[in-house]
């Protein structure tokens, strides 16, 4: 059994309150409830994490070094800032899969670029929360590739 961080950015904790008609109604604890149901399936943990604070995501990257298989990320607005959390992953060998609720490609141009892609074995964008778990199969699919 393999353990996958799946980490959530800035604002994420208001899931299913903030601006439903781009996010949706799910919560992020419906989203959690759900990773967890598709990773116990597929044979995984999952560590679910949320902050608003930069350095938390971070140091759950660091975290990850040392005891995760992989990381599905939603960076939130730290996607199209931060530089810091782009190095972080960098310092992780593990597959990386990058998760928007929203099609950020729909929306305003600052949202289009993502620091985050650069190190990320995949993007998923605009699939609503489902995109976390294709992101979950994707990692689960790679995990069992670097195994045999």
């Amino acid at each position: 059994m393999s353990l996958i961080f799946v980490l959530n950015g800035p604002n994420l904790n208001l899931l299913g309150k903030r601006q439903p008609h781009i996010y949706g109604t799910e919560t992020l604890a419906d989203v959690e409830r759900d990773c967890r149901a598709l990773a116990a399936e597929l044979g995984h943990e999952i560590r679910f994490h949320q902050s608003n604070r930069e350095y938390e995501i971070i140091d759950w990257i660091h975290e990850a070094r040392e005891v995760a298989a992989g990381i599905v990320i939603n960076p939130a607005a730290f996607t199209h800032t931060s530089v810091a959390i782009l190095d972080a992953l960098n310092t992780f060998e593990p597959p990386v899969i990058e998760v928007h609720i929203s099609n950020v490609h729909k929306r305003e141009s600052f949202r289009h670029h993502s620091y985050v892609s650069l190190r990320a074995d995949g993007v998923i964008a605009g699939l609503g929360t489902q995109g976390y778990l294709l992101g979950i199969r994707r990692v689960a699919t790679l995990i069992a590739a670097a195994a045999s």
